[in-house]
């Protein structure tokens, strides 16, 4: 069994998405311009576009497509990178950076365009994000994000306590922005669903098919696998918080970070009206991380962090629990079958790096926490890049090289220690 295979929880997505569509391992030498390593949006969105453009792509997976966090997240289609907008224009140029903010608070247009134009069955709700503040110190972050957006002609609503109330159904919360281009939707059915586009397009997929290596082999590329090997002009890696050694460094570049989902049955129909009347998906501006929505079928799935390791009991997602009871009370009582985890890529700068350590070899990774609508938009973004033989510039910055993580050795230790110091602070409310 992987690492992150459990028999101790239920992941809600394994069943309850759609079918993924028919693939097997790799088998024997394949030739493609485009080799892509790692089934989850990233990859399956670079082969999906590559392949509409004529490219030929093979991706190789080393479970089944979508088994990381793409098949494991919150399900919010969230918009915006994680810096506020005027932060992201300072830190990359005024040109750049109100490219990069435009991108990414529109990432989720693409991804409910792609949900309709390619049919894609995930349960999509474009009801809206909330980002909900906690504390002083996360009301004035919200104030101040709503007029970073105002002042760029985005359509957000500042909502005060009672609003903040009314579209929730707790009265946690001192105030919250709302993002009507947000949203919500099954994160394994769209990972699926970009999967069987992409093969329909004419990319060939293989999961259960590791990357052992990435060599180069003449002119180009050899990605090896346990079972054959895809020959390249070009490779991309795709493997965000599941990222192993396949190429030197890269993995130092970001702190893969476990987050803890726990769902509910379908909750009775007055209950259901109680919880996020709004409809909309929701996450706490603060220094603990707190997510939560309710699906199609009317189930609370509460996400946050947990331990920073695979999950050995029930009891790891019982902190996940007793905060739901806090804000809705009525939920005491409720039963929660589902309980799994997936590993986030974080970075650093809390931007996404997208990097071109040598020519025709690019890495994409470190969405940190918002990778369903920004993977989406990246594999669109690189595989235009390679089209176009790198002539058209994209909206993201290409790095030409990896810069590790000075002390990377020590992550768990750190990032424990910023759990617990964030959840202080929150309680706090400092």
């Amino acid at each position: 069994m992987t690492p992150d295979a459990t028999t101790v929880t239920r992941n809600l997505y394994l069943e309850s998405a759609t079918a993924p569509p028919p693939t097997e391992p790799l088998s024997g030498e394949a030739r493609a311009e485009v080799a892509i390593v790692g089934g989850g949006y990233t990859g399956l969105s670079t082969a999906l576009h590559l392949a509409e453009a004529g490219v030929r792509a093979v991706l190789v997976e080393a479970e089944a497509l979508g088994h990381g966090c793409s098949g494991r997240n919150g399900g919010q289609v969230n918009p915006g990178l994680k810096p506020d907008p005027d932060e992201v224009e300072a830190d990359w140029g005024r040109d750049l950076g109100r490219r990069m903010v435009a991108l990414s608070y529109a990432a989720p247009d693409e991804v409910f365009a792609l949900v309709e134009r390619l049919g894609i069955d995930c349960a999509a709700s474009r009801t809206g994000t909330v980002r909900a503040a906690v504390t002083a110190p996360a009301e004035a972050a919200v104030a101040k994000l709503y007029e970073q957006c105002r002042a760029r002609g985005m359509p957000v609503d500042l909502l005060g306590a009672e609003a903040a109330r009314a579209r929730t159904g707790t009265d946690r919360y001192r105030s919250a922005l709302l993002d009507r281009r947000g949203g919500h939707l099954n994160p394994l059915s769209y990972a699926r669903g970009l999967a069987k586009a992409a093969i329909e397009a004419g990319a060939k997929l293989h999961d259960r098919s590791p990357a052992l290596a990435v060599e180069r082999s003449g002119g180009g590329w050899l990605v090896r696998t346990k079972g054959g090997s895809v020959a390249a002009e070009t490779v991309v890696i795709g493997t965000n918080g599941y990222t192993g050694d396949l190429w030197p460094g890269l993995a130092q570049t970001i702190v893969p970070v476990f987050s803890a989902i726990a769902a509910t049955g379908p909750l009775p129909p007055a209950l259901r009206a109680a919880i996020m009347p709004g409809r909309s998906s929701l996450y706490e501006i603060g220094w603990d991380t707190v997510y939560y929505r309710l699906d199609d079928a009317g189930r609370l799935l509460m996400g946050g962090r947990g331990p920073q390791r695979p999950e050995t009991s029930p009891a790891d997602f019982d902190h996940l629990l007793r905060y739901a009871e806090r804000l809705f009370p009525a939920l005491r009582g409720q039963d929660w079958p589902y309980r799994w985890s997936g590993r986030v890529a974080v970075t650093t700068d809390h931007y996404p790096h997208l990097n071109e350590p040598e020519p025709g070899l690019y890495t994409m990774l470190g969405y940190n926490g918002r990778g369903v609508a920004m993977a989406t938009v990246a594999g669109r973004l690189i595989a235009r890049r390679i089209a176009s033989k790198g002539r058209e510039p994209i909206d993201l910055p290409v790095g030409q090289g990896l810069k590790p993580i000075p002390f990377h050795a020590f992550r768990r230790v750190g990032i424990e220690a910023r759990i617990v110091y964030g959840r202080v602070r929150d309680r706090l409310g400092v």
